[in-house]
């Protein structure tokens, strides 16, 4: 039996070959785990609320993008970050229908001279760009490598045009996302030190898979020319999935409901499961949503791909009668001459799904080149919600005692290599000879 449900006006989730009626005793008391923890210190997930927090600085953020335009005349914005601070920049700008031609909003996020000389193809004139340099400890190396090779060439170009203060003028180029403490760091202290503009943080207890509504995203949308309206409506949506997603009634619970299912499936020994994202809107979702699933699930079985690219050789495995999956498609509302076809491709592949085993299809309405507001707020919460919910489904499904801060959240198998690069093994900014 197909059971629909309707999240907001942007987006609906009709799901397939799931008891949900099964796990109705338990509804509360996975509700109340996520609830007795979010927003409470140490918990990483602050995020919760962090939307209508947003809401209040959506002018503050607007006023630094404008200022930073102004101070430099550079209209371009490079984003210079990692993990969180890269991918949710991306997958944000790219469902709102921004950046489409990628020369507004760079990322540079490497440590190799090849690709190093790739992104400064593209850039052009370093002068003709700020930069964004977004990391909590504000010492991650591939970061501070990046910043470090561009503040030299900054510099290094103003002082060849003549300029005696071209430490000045580099510094007018940059802006920090980083922890406010200027304690915690360094990447504080640098900003404080050399007077880069305002002040954008990356808040407390917010994972970096977890900040797309953190400054450093909010701030890329403006500076790519967002409309502050539009900006607001996102961010209402995305606190609305939050307040449903804390609710015991689950026909208004999406967020539960995608948690269950993933849950479900491993529940019932299926170790991989699928998530497709249809249309090239969906091209940078696809890493952002990798990343949760690594860091947060910590499963290197779910695929995650966008079709129609992947639909001709992923079918083979998929549609194998072998191979157990769960299956989950993110799916554009069409409204324009492709939505025949488009529409008749989705009904297709539904089928095909719903033959082999549970499904959802996601449906979110799309707007110009990319989703409405709404749906991109609605859809970026769902995703963060379900993925911690499937933690607590499968905890209390199991009998599993919690630990003192969810699984889900946390991330310590990252100092495994992070440890190899201290101690003076790497370098950030060094020049080899």
């Amino acid at each position: 039996m197909t059971e629909k449900t309707i999240i907001n006006p942007g987006i609906s989730t009709t799901f397939s070959g799931i008891d949900f009626d099964k796990y109705s005793s338990k509804i509360s008391e996975f509700v109340n785990e996520f609830a007795s923890r979010a927003n409470k210190k140490g918990q990483f997930l602050n995020w919760v609320n962090l939307p209508q927090e947003q809401i209040k600085r959506v002018d503050e953020i607007y006023t630094l993008s404008e200022n930073l335009k102004k101070q430099t005349g550079a209209e371009k914005l490079s984003v210079l970050g990692i993990g969180g601070s890269k991918h949710t920049v991306e997958h944000m700008l790219s469902i709102n229908g921004l950046n489409v031609n990628q020369d507004k909003i760079l990322f540079y996020s490497d440590v190799d001279s090849a690709s190093l000389e790739r992104y400064l193809y593209r850039l052009g004139d370093v002068t003709k760009s700020n930069y964004l340099v977004a990391s909590k400890s504000g010492s991650t190396f591939e970061t501070k490598d990046g910043f470090l090779r561009i503040q030299t060439m900054l510099e290094n170009e103003y002082k060849a045009k003549g300029h005696s203060n071209y430490e000045e003028l580099a510094a007018k180029h940059f802006i920090a996302v980083t922890d406010g403490n200027a304690e915690k760091s360094e990447l504080r202290r640098t900003s404080n030190e050399k007077g880069w503009l305002g002040d954008l943080y990356i808040h407390d207890d917010v994972g970096g898979r977890f900040s797309a509504f953190d400054d450093h995203a909010l701030f890329t949308l403006a500076y790519a020319g967002m409309a502050k309206s539009d900006m607001v409506k996102m961010l209402e949506a995305a606190q609305e999935i939050s307040f449903r997603a804390l609710s015991a009634d689950l026909s208004k619970n999406d967020a539960l409901k995608e948690g269950i299912f993933w849950a479900d499936a491993t529940l019932n020994g299926i170790l991989t499961s699928v998530h497709q994202y249809m249309g090239s809107i969906f091209e940078n979702t696809v890493y952002w949503h990798a990343q949760m699933q690594n860091e947060s699930v910590k499963n290197t079985l779910k695929q995650v791909a966008k079709v129609p690219d992947a639909m001709h050789h992923s079918a083979e495995a998929h549609f194998n009668p072998a191979n157990k999956f769960a299956f989950a498609l993110t799916t554009p509302k069409d409204s324009g001459v492709c939505r025949e076809n488009a529409e008749s491709y989705i009904e297709a592949l539904e089928k095909s799904y719903q033959s082999m085993g549970s499904f959802f299809n996601e449906s979110v309405e799309t707007k110009s080149m990319g989703l409405t507001p709404e749906a991109a707020g609605a859809m970026t919460q769902l995703r963060a919600f379900a993925t911690v919910y499937q933690e607590i489904v499968e905890k209390i499904m199991k009998g599993i005692a919690f630990p003192e801060v969810l699984d889900s959240v946390l991330q310590p198998h990252v100092e495994y290599y992070k440890k190899n690069l201290k101690g003076g093994v790497v370098v950030p900014g060094r020049i080899s000879e």
